[in-house]
């Protein structure tokens, strides 16, 4: 006999999780897949998989399915950046133009375009906080509002052969699109972390990655591209045909760039992963930086990540100058790597204060409860996120099946 609640949530309705997702959005063709997985006190009380992993080869979505979790890779690279500050190489208040010397003067966008640029002097320098809580005046190409966003994809900032190091190279050459601290952008500034992770490491940013994250968790198909071995598990990823609004197939899986190692290793956005390795690493931020008797950070320090960092203890609403969609998120605040929840009532949907949280560009997603002691990881592959408010309604869905 099956009981009716598992780790104090309800069975039948998680179950509600497969069923609307199925009916909304497998059915009609508005995603691929669906996988959903819901753990509270240490145990899976939930996991559900809907869809095809590859519509075109009609392959079964299975529970070992490799996924492109975009920006799911940030709050990754925002820990291993704050096991460097816990080890004293570096400090959140530190000078950036200090590890990245040919950055000392940067201005801020006045007019002009690239070779011609007016700017005026920043009111103060980036600091290394600013990279981790995107106020550091970076932007994201794809904004598409900027002579200086547009410079970014002029120079095909991320793409092509370009690495790490020229990316730096490429930024001192750019100017911000406001002083830091005086907005909130999302932008390349995670990547950035990552390039700074190597520098002052001295080891490899993929490397580092590896051997103090991925490895101490067990998060064994975690890596910046997939393995031959394991290049039949990686998703089909799709976008929206603009005419027939069926799926389009955006990136094919057996011709997929992540199946080869890539020349900008992005700690903003270059991970893959399954839901399994993901829950890991969110159990261990559940955990207080510990999981299977290894520390990788200390609890004081993950508290200090998941405070709300913004200026003023403002909302990403109140600062935003980005077109990114998460940033309409009222009540919610930006930590460091993680969207931090700060008032449930302006948030309008059920969740806890002190939840934090991202997703990715292909609508994936994951938070940590701590109240709740909750973590959910969601996997699915359909860009861009802000098309369907999957995420926000699958909140509901998980609060709901709440029956303790």
């Amino acid at each position: 006999m099956t009981t009716a609640t598992v780790a104090g949530l309800s069975r039948a309705r998680l179950q509600n999780i497969d069923r609307f997702l199925e009916e909304r959005y497998i059915a009609p063709g508005k995603l691929p897949c669906a996988l959903t997985m819901v753990a509270r006190h240490g145990e899976i009380a939930h996991l559900g998989l809907v869809g095809r992993a590859d519509v075109e080869r009609d392959a079964a979505l299975k529970e070992d399915a490799i996924f492109r979790i975009y920006s799911m890779t940030k709050p990754i690279t925002s820990v291993a950046f704050m096991m460097l500050v816990e080890e004293g190489k570096v400090a959140l208040d530190d000078p950036v133009a200090k590890y990245i010397p040919e950055w000392a003067n940067l201005g801020v966008f006045v007019a002009g375009q690239p070779g011609a640029w007016q700017t005026r002097p920043v009111s103060r320098p980036m600091q290394i906080v600013d990279l981790m809580r995107h106020t550091s005046g970076l932007t994201y190409g794809f904004q598409n509002r900027s002579n200086v966003d547009a410079a970014y994809r002029k120079d095909n900032i991320g793409g092509g052969k370009m690495t790490l190091d020229g990316m730096i190279a490429a930024f001192a050459k750019i100017p911000l699109e406001f002083s830091p601290g005086d907005a909130w952008n999302y932008s390349n500034a995670t990547d950035v972390l990552g390039y700074l992770v190597g520098a002052i490491s001295g080891m490899p940013f993929a490397e580092f990655l590896r051997t103090r994250i991925f490895e101490p968790l067990g998060m064994v198909d975690t890596g910046f591209h997939v393995a031959g071995d394991k290049a039949g598990r990686l998703t089909a990823c799709y976008n929206r045909n603009p005419a027939t609004g069926a799926l389009n197939l955006q990136d094919d899986p057996a011709k997929s760039p992540y199946l080869a190692p890539p020349a900008f290793v992005s700690g903003g956005g270059g991970l893959v992963s399954t839901a399994a390795d993901y829950m890991k690493f969110c159990q261990m931020l559940l955990n207080g930086g510990t999981a299977g008797g290894h520390r990788l950070i200390s609890r004081k320090t993950l508290a200090l990540m998941t405070e709300n960092h913004l200026p003023g203890k403002k909302d990403m609403v109140d600062m935003t100058r980005s077109t990114f969609s998460e940033a309409s998120n009222a009540g919610v605040g930006f930590g460091l790597g993680f969207a931090v929840v700060q008032d449930t009532a302006r948030y309008l949907i059920n969740n806890s204060v002190g939840e934090y949280y991202w997703g990715g560009a292909a609508s994936t997603a994951f938070w940590v409860d701590p109240k709740e002691d909750l973590t959910v990881v969601f996997m699915t592959q359909f860009m861009p996120s802000s098309f369907y408010p999957v995420r926000r309604e699958l909140r509901t869905l998980v609060y709901a099946a709440f029956d303790d």
